[in-house]
């Protein structure tokens, strides 16, 4: 069933993205654009019964940074949240990151029933990180909020799909007085002081379609509510053109752009095998990955000076399987290639060990580089880390 279901995903996302064509496909698409209609208008109407004060917000006593975007995946959210809650964390700022952990995997339903019954607990967020150790790995905290409690160290990194529950939490038991919320531009129940919103240089707009024809969650028109604007992965030449389109929608949002930055490649199975980029420049090798927008991954590479003989992609948030990589090494072996390259967010869903590892796995560790706007972000962290006042559970709600 889940070969099937990411079969279909792929399907699905090829026709969405116009890389498959035929009688099938046309049918869907024309499906999906008319259901894509109804989605604008439910978006809409939402967002005007928050606005209205017709559906309630909870204002946390505490200072809320949501960190979005307008499309579905591959704006390269995750090295930007984690830029921004390690500045603010050696500003002295207690912060916690919100995430909804998609696609992690719940605990098993008995133990839950059972502690359900039992009362042992009240129901409360998944804590990946407590800001002292890991406590949960990345099939049940997901890769991106697993990834970023790995990587920051000492960040609490809490997990639920209820994220004001997450929110009263990190005030009340772990004294936070920051909490950054992951992919948070549409949840709209709890109220955001800052709006930071990401849109990638590449497509900024997806395909200009909504959901589910196209990879927008709403129109391009509400990045008028954004305070601060992020544009990654910026070409060589920058971004004129785009940011006289964004500001049509909003003319006061300070914006700020930015590249990933290739760091060092990274082996997998060895913590001590750490390379340079030059490793890479005339090497014979192939990547594996399951993101958003593989390719983008893919041209890194090649820019750096690899050689990329093969190449295999799935469904975003793809666990591999030993036998999925176990015929992919072998496959890279009889080509005789020198290694394999994932990318960070993927390493995460490998399995621990690997046995029979015929090829080695590097990732490419990426960090986000600010090119221009400088002075927005100096403000943005100035701003957030002006002295708080004290936070008391009690006035948690307004």
């Amino acid at each position: 069933m889940r070969r099937w279901l990411e079969a279909f995903e792929e399907f699905a996302i090829d026709v969405i993205l116009e890389r498959r064509y035929g009688k099938r496909a046309a049918l869907l698409r024309w499906l999906l654009y008319g259901l894509s209609w109804l989605f604008c208008a439910g978006v809409q109407t939402r967002l005007w019964l928050y606005r209205n004060r017709l559906f309630r917000e909870h204002h946390p006593a505490c200072l809320v940074i949501s960190i979005g975007n307008l499309t579905v995946g591959g704006t390269g959210k995750t090295p930007v949240v984690e830029k921004f809650a390690r500045t603010l964390k050696d500003y002295g700022r207690r912060v916690a990151i919100l995430s909804r952990g998609y696609k992690s995997k719940k605990p098993p339903v008995l133990r839950r029933l059972q502690r359900k019954w039992l009362g042992l607990e009240r129901r409360k967020p998944r804590t990946v990180h407590d800001g002292r150790r890991l406590l949960l790995d990345s099939r049940f905290a997901g890769d991106e909020p697993y990834m970023l409690a790995k990587s920051l160290g000492d960040v609490i990194v809490l997990v639920d799909k209820n994220r004001v529950r997450a929110a009263l939490y990190a005030i009340r038991e772990l004294k936070c007085d920051t909490l950054i919320l992951d992919d948070g531009m549409q949840y709209l129940t709890l109220r955001h002081r800052l709006e930071i919103c990401l849109i990638d240089a590449q497509v900024p707009f997806g395909n200009e379609y909504l959901l589910p024809r196209g990879t927008l969650r709403e129109r391009p028109a509400n990045l008028r509510r954004a305070n601060y604007i992020f544009i990654t992965k910026t070409p060589p030449e920058g971004n004129a053109a785009l940011i006289e389109r964004i500001r049509s929608y909003n003319r006061t949002a300070a914006i700020v752009e930015c590249r990933h930055q290739p760091c060092y490649l990274q082996n997998l199975y060895d913590s001590a095998d750490r390379r340079p980029l030059d490793h890479l420049r005339g090497k014979y090798i192939a990547a594996i990955s399951g993101i958003a927008r593989p390719e983008s991954f893919e041209q890194s590479l090649t820019g750096l000076g690899a050689n990329l003989e093969i190449t295999r992609s799935f469904a975003d948030h793809h666990r591999f399987t030993d036998k999925e990589l176990q015929e992919f090494t072998a496959r890279c072996s009889r080509r005789d290639l020198e290694f394999i390259v994932t990318t960070e967010k993927d390493s995460v869903r490998f399995p621990a060990r690997f046995e029979g590892l015929e090829v080695p796995v590097y990732y490419l560790r990426v960090e986000i580089e600010i090119l221009s706007g400088h002075e927005s972000w100096d403000s943005l962290v100035r701003r957030v880390c002006e002295p708080a006042e004290m936070v008391t559970p009690e006035r948690f709600f307004a």
